[in-house]
């Protein structure tokens, strides 16, 4: 049977996600200085072991979204899309709520996250019309 073309996509949501977070992982172990000032949070070396610990994390998360999306059946991308269409609203959230003056970073930075909660989100609820 063929995949439904909401699959497809959403696999493809995945890859791009797993990319974007693979790159935020690479920033957060190599630079992780940068990042926290971007964000407008005071660095400090107890900061910077924080989110090199968060970027580890990260590559584990990509891997997995990239594996799913790769090999993973139409069930499986419909679970790894639903658990990632919630983080990536979570992380639009928590992202505005950082102690700080919003800056176009942080905006940024959670209009990426609300995004792809809004793509997850417009293509699940087309693959359960579409059944």
């Amino acid at each position: 049977m063929d995949e439904s073309k909401q699959i497809r996509a959403l696999r493809l949501v995945l890859k791009f996600g797993a990319t974007v977070f693979g790159l935020s992982a690479l920033a957060l172990l190599a630079v992780p200085r940068v990042f926290t000032d971007l964000l407008g949070l005071v660095g400090t070396e107890d900061l910077d072991w924080a989110m090199r610990m968060i970027g580890i994390t990260l590559v584990a998360l990509c891997g997995q979204m990239f594996s799913v999306s790769m090999f993973g059946n139409e069930r499986g991308v419909l679970v790894s899309a639903s658990v990632m269409q919630i983080a990536a609203f979570g992380l639009g959230i928590i992202t505005l709520l950082i102690p700080v003056n919003p800056n176009l970073f942080v905006l940024g930075y959670a209009a990426i996250g609300f995004g792809f909660s809004f793509v997850y989100t417009y293509l699940i609820i087309q693959l359960r019309v579409t059944k």
